[in-house]
């Protein structure tokens, strides 16, 4: 019976909590995605160039550690990976760890989603997390 009442009291603690990396994210840290814009429709067939923006905050590549800095992730049609692990590296999860601040991609037909996560030297999120809002975009 104890332990089922320190389990409820830790869960309702611990609600809300992100636990996240190890690196402390800067204060009032803004990450957006300056182009395409929301609801944005794309020209099938061609690459697009996906700029990332960025405020009080700055770009290092992997692999170097600064304070108040860190890496692009653009996310594509999946959600945010675990804040305390580091951000997996496929096709949904891009890695721009020399420090780029944009991007071309190409996408297939039909509505995608894009969103930007910083990482720190070791591609984990910050604590607490620094992510853009998602935006949705249509391929035709």
């Amino acid at each position: 019976m104890f332990k089922r009442i320190v389990a409820a009291i830790a869960s309702c603690l611990f609600a809300g909590i992100v636990f996240a990396g190890p690196t402390p994210a800067p204060a009032n840290a803004h990450l957006y995605i300056g182009w395409p814009n929301n609801g944005e429709v794309i020209a099938a067939g061609k690459p697009f160039r996906v700029w990332f923006g960025l405020r009080d905050m700055g770009v290092a590549p992997k692999g170097v550690k600064f304070p108040n800095t860190g890496h692009h992730h653009l996310l594509i049609d999946t959600d945010l990976p675990p804040a305390d692990q580091e951000i997996p590296s496929d096709r949904n999860h891009l890695h721009f760890g020399a420090g780029e601040t944009e991007t071309m991609i190409e996408l297939p037909p039909g509505k995608h989603t894009l969103q930007l996560l910083m990482g720190d030297e070791n591609h984990v999120p910050h604590n607490p997390p620094i992510y853009s809002k998602k935006i949705t975009i249509t391929v035709k």
